[in-house]
This record gives C-alpha cells, sequence and structure tokens, in this order.
C-alpha cells in the first residue's frame, strides 16, 4: 500500500481568526481519536491538497505534528462552495491493532460485452461498501471486472467482490453492485426519476464554530 505524509505543526488559533491563515496558503485540520485529547493542527494547503484530491475514505494517512507521527484517516472534507477548495480536515486517528470500520469505493474497470455487443447500459448501484478490518488491511478500492457482464440483465452482487479474506464485508451479499440494462429500461428510469425533484439538503460546519 503506498504510504502518503502530510507534515503539519500544531495550531493555537481557533474560530474566526482561521480565515487569516487560510489567506496565507495554510489549511486548518483536527486530529481526534480514542485515547487522544483532540489536537488542532495547521498544514501547507497545497501540499495537503496534493495528497488528499484523490484519496479514498479507508486511505490511511500518516500526519507528522512537531516531531509525533499518526496514521490516520480523513473523516471529513471542508470546501468553499464556490472555489471547491479545501478549507478544513477532520483526522480520526487509528490504532493499528485495532479493526475498524469503514467505507470503501467501488471502481468499474474493463469493458462488458453485453454494452459492446448488445448496446446495453451499465447502471452502478453502489458506488462503496462498508467493512471492517485492522487499518493495514484496508483497500483503498476495490476493483470490479464488469468483462464478466455478457448479456443484458447480467448481474454482479456485493458477494461476487473478489476482496481479501482479511476484510469483512458489512453489506447483504444479495445487494446489487452493477447490473446491465438494455437501452429503452434506462431511459424510462431516467424519465422516472426526473418526474420528482428532490430535495438536496447541505451539512457542513460553520467556520466561526471549527475547531
Amino acid at each position: 500500500m503506498e504510504e502518503h505524509v502530510i507534515n503539519a505543526v500544531r495550531r493555537s488559533v481557533i474560530g474566526k481568526q482561521v480565515k487569516a491563515l487560510r489567506r496565507e496558503g495554510k489549511l486548518p485540520a483536527i486530529i481526534y481519536g480514542r485515547g487522544i485529547e483532540p489536537i488542532p493542527v495547521l498544514m501547507d494547503l497545497r501540499e495537503a491538497t496534493r495528497v488528499l484530491g484523490s484519496l479514498s475514505a479507508s486511505a490511511l494517512v500518516k500526519v507528522n505534528v512537531d516531531g509525533e507521527s499518526y496514521t490516520v484517516l480523513v473523516r471529513e472534507k471542508q470546501r468553499n462552495f464556490l472555489t471547491d477548495q479545501l478549507t478544513h480536515i477532520d483526522f480520526q486517528a487509528v490504532s493499528m491493532l485495532e479493526k475498524l470500520r469503514t467505507r470503501v469505493p467501488i471502481e468499474l474497470h474493463g469493458e462488458s460485452p453485453a454494452v459492446k455487443t448488445f448496446n446495453g447500459i451499465l447502471v452502478t448501484n453502489l458506488d462503496d461498501i462498508e467493512v471492517e478490518a485492522l487499518p493495514a488491511d484496508l483497500p483503498e478500492r476495490i476493483l470490479v471486472d464488469v468483462s464478466k457482464l455478457t448479456t443484458i440483465g447480467s448481474t454482479l452482487h456485493v458477494r461476487d467482490l473478489e476482496i481479501s479474506d482479511r476484510v469483512e464485508i458489512l453489506e447483504d451479499p444479495d445487494d446489487v453492485v452493477v447490473v446491465v440494462t438494455a437501452p429503452e429500461a434506462e431511459e424510462v428510469a431516467a424519465e422516472e426519476a426526473g418526474a420528482a425533484e428532490p430535495e438536496v439538503i447541505e451539512k457542513g460546519k460553520k467556520e466561526e464554530e471549527e475547531f
């Protein structure tokens, strides 16, 4: 597993004064976890964006803080709604000896014969799954080979996922991960989905209340 490392320093500034640090190219964050007091830290925005940009929720990160090292998971990324720039990170410190639960993204690869030959449409039902494992055994993503989907109606379920026996999947084995549908069936589903306007609820912390 690739090692992801970020350097940080302890941060004494909190609340509204954090805005000034952001203008200087700094990114505030907090490290929390069982057995440790929450640690407000400060990172270089460019370095943190480079390291964290493509990481999944199950990727381990090593945060070096003033000579101490913490193995963490990224639990929340806050962004500026207008610029999409990172504004705050929540890190959860983990013990390498204790199992934990997190969600691992599913990534499709390969080419489905049903799509190529019969003009089928791949419909993804699950983008990630919840698993439990020791931190060192957590996969950053689960690859799903769609070349096994040969006909319209071909389906891959959670039970079909190829994953280490050191990782326990906590989803229903019968849940559908991806299925190939006929084009007309996909069009009907799209029309039905568009018939009702969903209610969008944004959740997030106010900068004035952050730690």
